[in-house]
């Protein structure tokens, strides 16, 4: 046992020597966990943000004055006023996301309770925006006018002289309460990242062997294929943890400032555990090519598979069942759940064991089929 530890930290330190040698993949990996991170989290945003604003006031009154002004910043930018003839123009050349039309005897008419109409027209090739921008433009006039009414009419009362008020609701937002996009994307980001280079590194870690011919060496070594791939495993997964660690610490917390919520050394515990099972996929997609390019083609498929369907971008509960179910065969939506349970949720390990125990079978059996391939491969080359 002493003398597998011996060979596989020699082989590890000769991979990272190779790493330490190759400045572009050095560049690659520091650019990957900094400034990739700030610029998906930031760049990325599906929340309503200085979004550009128009309103067509044809009744020039009291109450659309007050509904002007309620669109405020930071979510809207302040509404600039146009005629109605410009609603379509405008619209057409992207100028504004949101126009608001509110129609003539628009006081009048509240306060007579004639119920008028006000249109809001919204651009949706924005979606998200779109969406979410529509209902806040609905709570803010909807506030404004119930306000305005009961100024104008007085309070109504119940029959017993209690004041009658509508539904109170009390919204109780948790592990996000100011809504911002980036403090689920950035730690996404992280993973997604995590995921990206661990296939990519060690998989062309093994091609860079049979491409440079150094292959044959370590078949004259007195090595076995699992020691080599533990070696490959662990030095270039020792690499993306610091990495992602670093992240973690000084671009997510103190550069973005969001908030962790959990333990970060949990967090790495799982990271370990995920990375050996994603190193294991490299090397066992590295197996089934034979120049880099090829590994290439193969791996950019597989890779947006995992990020779009692992949870990362979209919620698990949204796709079909059968392909929840489908995913679960992947190490990545497992941790994904974990690391959205440990840092956002502040969960413990009594809650998170079971992603962790899939996690560990999912890296065996990757492990062990990689092997079977990884020795396979050495016997051709043999």
């Amino acid at each position: 046992m002493l003398r597998k530890l011996l060979h596989i930290l020699a082989l590890g330190l000769k991979e990272l020597n190779s790493i330490r040698a190759d400045p572009i993949l050095l560049a690659l990996t520091v650019y990957t966990f900094s400034y990739a991170v700030y610029a998906v989290a930031t760049g990325a945003k599906v929340e309503v943000d200085h979004v550009s604003t128009a309103i067509v006031d044809e009744d020039h009154s009291e109450l659309s004055r007050l509904i002007q002004q309620a669109i405020l910043p930071p979510r809207f930018q302040s509404p600039v006023e146009i005629p109605a003839t410009q609603i379509g123009p405008s619209m057409d050349a992207s100028r504004f996301v949101f126009v608001i039309e509110i129609p003539p005897k628009f006081e009048q008419d509240v306060i007579s309770n004639r119920y008028p109409s006000v249109q809001i027209n919204m651009d949706a090739t924005a979606v998200a925006q779109a969406g979410i921008g529509g209902a806040y433009l609905q709570q803010i006039i909807n506030q404004v006018v119930q306000t305005y009414y009961t100024r104008a009419q007085g309070t109504v009362t119940t029959p017993s002289g209690a004041e009658l008020q509508p539904v109170n609701f009390a919204i109780r937002v948790t592990f996000n309460p100011n809504l911002k996009s980036e403090w689920f994307t950035s730690v996404m980001q992280v993973i997604n990242n995590i995921t990206m280079l661990s296939v990519i590194l060690t998989g062309a870690a093994l091609i860079r062997e049979r491409e440079h011919g150094t292959i044959e060496h370590l078949l004259a070594m007195p090595v076995v294929p699992s020691e080599i791939m533990l070696a490959k495993i662990s030095a270039n997964g020792l690499v993306i943890l610091v990495a992602a660690y670093l992240s973690m610490k000084l671009v997510v917390q103190v550069w973005l400032q969001v908030p962790i919520a959990g333990s970060l050394v949990l967090f790495m515990a799982g990271a370990i555990v995920y990375a050996f099972s994603v190193t294991s996929l490299g090397i066992l997609l590295a197996t089934y090519t034979t120049s880099m390019g090829q590994f290439g083609l193969l791996v950019i498929p597989i890779l947006v598979i995992l990020q779009v369907l692992s949870g990362s971008a979209t919620p698990m509960e949204t796709m079909p069942v059968w392909l929840q179910y489908a995913m679960q065969i992947f190490p990545t939506p497992h941790y994904v759940s974990f690391a959205q349970a440990v840092l956002f949720r502040a969960a413990g390990l009594d809650i998170v064991w079971p992603e962790l125990l899939a996690m560990a079978i999912i890296s065996a059996v990757y492990f062990a089929i990689s092997g079977v391939r990884f020795r396979k491969t050495l016997v051709m080359l043999g």
